[in-house]
């Protein structure tokens, strides 16, 4: 199964990014690296990579901040905690578009936030048409939608902190932040590890949080790679949709493996 419906169809994306593969005519031809030529003549690719690496950096701080605070908050086992540990994993399994389709309700002109900005004498804002904060805001979206599911993770990894540590640290007069610092953040590297692997490269293969809520607009301010790969399938351009998916998939593995590789050796140095 996963070399049915994973590797073929990726070896197969990748013979096609080098195609002229269209809906205009029958033939499909090798051309080397014209559609990538072309990408980044026509479609400005260099921006697309850039917003989709400022979607994944601001959906993996929001996500692993959020979380961090929540675990940090809903360590112990009490039944208010775990009420609340349930309540905060409700966004999780809510469908992506379902998330961004609330949160451009929220953020409409009309919107839940700017009639509590009203009750309070500030104006009201178009959030998602700013282009200059429309790519921040779908990544909260993202980072919000995913913090519950990671604070799992936090408090799991806190759960591992040995409780004479804690206990030690206390009789030795440490504080709140220094018990956080020398004894509970050494046992939380791996969940960071894998928390921020997980939001990163999730978050560059995003899509569905994204056509919910801006379609990839105002304009072009939040059309990462997915996007651009949708609107090349769409006018019938498969080589060139196929090229821009291949480029996620190269950018995926660039910045993975580097940042596995620097992650575990900060987990060695804790």
């Amino acid at each position: 199964m996963v070399l049915g419906l994973y590797f073929a169809p990726l070896v197969l994306n990748g013979y096609l990014a080098f195609t002229n593969w269209s809906s205009f005519h029958n033939e499909v031809e090798f051309t080397g690296w014209r559609n990538l030529q072309i990408l980044l003549d026509r479609s400005s690719l260099l921006n697309q990579i850039g917003l989709t690496l400022v979607y994944a950096l601001t959906a993996a701080l929001v996500s692993n901040t959020m979380s961090l605070g929540l675990a940090l908050a809903l360590e112990r086992r009490t039944p208010a905690n775990e009420l609340f540990r349930a309540l905060f994993f409700i966004p999780v399994l809510l469908s992506p578009l379902a998330a961004g389709y609330i949160w451009s309700g929220i953020l409409a002109p009309d919107g839940v936030l700017n009639q509590g900005l009203g009750l309070i004498g500030l104006p009201a804002k178009a959030w998602l048409a700013d282009p200059h904060l429309a790519i921040f805001l779908v990544g909260f979206v993202d980072g919000w939608k995913w913090s519950g599911f990671f604070t799992l993770i936090m408090i799991a990894a806190l759960a591992t902190v040995p409780a004479d540590l804690k206990e030690a640290a206390k009789t030795d007069g440490a504080n709140g932040w220094q018990i956080f610092r020398n004894v509970k953040l050494p046992f939380l590297a791996p969940a960071f590890t894998y928390n921020l692997t997980v939001t990163v490269v999730g978050a560059l293969s995003a899509f569905d949080i994204i056509v919910a809520m801006t379609g990839g607009g105002p304009g072009s301010a939040t059309r990462v790679l997915n996007a651009l790969t949708l609107q090349q399938f769409g006018q019938g351009y498969f080589g060139l949709s196929s090229m821009s998916s291949l480029v996620v998939t190269v950018l995926v593995i660039a910045l993975a493996i580097p940042l596995v590789w620097w992650l575990r050796g900060r987990e060695m140095q804790s």
